[in-house]
Order: structure tokens, then C-alpha cells, then sequence
């Protein structure tokens, strides 16, 4: 595909897809770098992130540091003509981006200018949006905010969440970079800057956006609900405690009593009152419980009817 040397930064499962897929199509990718391994549960198992399974299932040479502009030595001896990330997770300084013969670039999961920053996907489907995309753009210092090389976009669907979205994301970075980084190196892709005007930004997820808000109508509601399934998990309280909220579909617009009460629930149907109408919970856990069906849920619960949720 290309002899360039490419180093690859990125860190989650959609990265990993998009590593394994660059390798096969033949690019020379000479390194990888991602972010530290984690601690996770109760006996403090080490875990990888999927870029650095992927790296190893390869066998490329692979870096994680704790911090990557302190420590890029590793960087400096691969000698790489192109810096490539994709949600790598670090922000990289201007002694690093000016490494590669070429203009570092890095593929951002959102139209730019729109949704700059750590969370686009999550927004697109909190927004309700009808599309989005992969953008490769030139990394600078200011964040996201460099010239875009070449865009490729795709549908959203009303029944895409977090997740699905993460894997079709992963998809289209991958297919981006094996049309437009040929065309790159060979100095046929023409540079756009982005408009100011239009640019939007984005955050980290917080704690307290996982509470689903009530008050939204049943479209918003539905789209906060896609936005955080099944990672991390949008939820409401029940006596206090936590009830996860994975999947819901809008069901109408009337107005049967207060909002946050459960109107019904019986067989394959729990019917949740929100601000102007109703939605339906379709996929729901309980604490201590795995992730099930609303008639799973309503063979378990029989006096969930009438509940007000919160």
C-alpha cells in the first residue's frame, strides 16, 4: 500500500480495528504507542488496551507511556515519515508533531468542524443527528483544530448506540486511511482549512450526564439514552438506587400522569412518563442484576407499575 513509516497512536477498540486493518492492507506500520495499562475490579487485573493487544498480536514494536512528551525517545529511533493517530487519548506537543517528513495527521470521529474534543460520537447520538464521519486532518496544537485532508461519512441510524457507533466508527477510519493516506503521500490531497464559524465542542462525559434527565421529550430522551449504552450506561433511581437504562424507544406523546412514573408494566411493556410524552424501556438492569428485557424485568418485578422514578 505505502513504504512511508508510519507510526500508529491510539488506544481503544476502534483504534485496534483500524491498526489490524491498516497492517493487512499492506502500510508499513514501524510502531505503535498507547496509553498505559489499567487496574480494573476487585483483584487489580492488568489490562491492556486493544491497540496494544492488536500491536503484540503483530508483532510491532510497541511503546506506552505515562507520559508520552516526556518520554518519546521511542518515537525519535523509529526515524517515521508520518505521526497517525486515532483516539489516542494524550495531547502531543509541537516537539513531537514536527518528528515525521510528513504533517502529522490524525483521524478525528466527527465532521470538523463539528464536535472537536474528547466525545464526538457521544454527541452526534445526544444531538440526534441523521449522519456522521471520519475526518483526516493535520495535527496541531490547538486541539482538532488543524486543515482536513479528506472526510468519508456514513448514516446514524435510530437504533444505533454508543457502541454500535464505536464499531462503524472504527470501520470508517479504516477505510479512510486506506483511500486517502496513498493519495497523501503523493501530494494529491489538497488541505481545507476549517471554518471558525462553525466549530462546536465537546467534553468528556460526565458522572453526573450518566443521570438521564426526565425532563427532555421523548426523542431527547431516547437519544441520551443511545448516547451512553452500553458504555457507560444511562440510569435513574429507583428507592434510591441505581436502575440502568440501556435501550429505549419513543412511544407517544401523551400525557397519563406525573413525570418519571412507570404508567405500565406488564408482559414485553414498561411505559416511562417523560416531559411531554412517553417512552419505552426496552433494555434495563437492576443492582446486582445482569442486563435484561423489559419482560425479563417484568417476570422478576411485579408491583413496578405506579413507581416513580427519579
Amino acid at each position: 500500500m505505502a513504504n512511508e513509516r508510519i507510526i500508529f497512536l491510539g488506544t481503544p477498540e476502534l483504534a485496534a480495528f483500524c491498526l489490524k486493518g491498516m497492517v493487512k492492507a499492506g502500510f508499513n506500520i514501524v510502531g505503535v504507542v498507547t496509553k498505559e495499562d489499567k487496574i480494573r475490579g476487585r483483584n487489580n487485573t492488568v489490562e491492556e488496551s486493544p491497540v496494544a493487544k492488536v500491536a503484540h498480536e503483530l508483532n510491532l514494536p510497541l511503546h506506552k507511556p505515562h507520559r508520552l512528551n516526556k518520554d518519546f525517545q521511542f518515537l525519535v529511533d523509529l526515524k517515521p515519515d508520518l505521526l497517525l493517530t486515532f483516539a489516542y487519548g494524550q495531547l502531543i506537543s509541537d516537539e513531537i508533531l514536527a518528528l515525521g517528513k510528513f504533517k502529522p495527521l490524525n483521524l478525528h470521529g466527527s465532521l470538523l468542524p463539528k464536535y472537536r474534543g474528547a466525545a464526538p460520537m457521544q454527541y452526534a447520538l445526544y444531538n440526534g443527528d441523521k449522519e456522521t464521519g471520519v475526518s483526516l486532518m493535520e495535527m496541531v496544537h490547538e486541539m482538532d483544530a488543524g486543515d482536513v485532508y479528506a472526510v468519508k461519512k456514513f448514516p446514524l441510524d435510530i437504533t444505533d448506540n454508543y457502541t454500535s457507533l464505536t464499531e462503524k466508527m472504527g470501520k470508517c477510519g479504516l477505510e479512510l486511511a486506506i483511500e486517502a493516506l496513498p493519495k497523501y503521500f503523493a501530494g494529491e490531497l489538497t488541505p481545507i482549512p476549517q471554518d471558525t464559524n462553525k466549530v462546536t465542542f465537546t467534553h468528556m462525559i460526565s458522572k453526573e450526564q450518566e443521570h438521564l434527565d426526565l425532563m427532555k421529550t421523548p426523542e431527547e430522551f431516547v437519544n441520551q439514552v443511545r448516547s451512553l449504552s452500553l458504555t457507560p450506561g444511562g440510569y435513574l433511581l429507583w428507592n434510591e438506587q441505581i436502575l440502568k437504562i440501556y435501550a429505549a424507544e419513543i412511544f407517544s406523546d401523551k400525557e397519563e400522569g406525573e413525570v418519571g412514573s412507570i404508567i405500565l408494566a406488564h408482559k414485553k411493556q414498561i411505559i416511562l412518563q417523560v416531559n411531554h410524552g412517553q417512552v419505552k424501556l426496552t433494555l434495563l438492569q437492576r443492582p446486582g442484576k445482569k442486563m435484561m428485557s423489559a419482560s425479563d424485568f417484568n417476570n422478576g418485578v411485579h408491583d413496578f407499575q405506579g413507581v416513580i422514578l427519579h
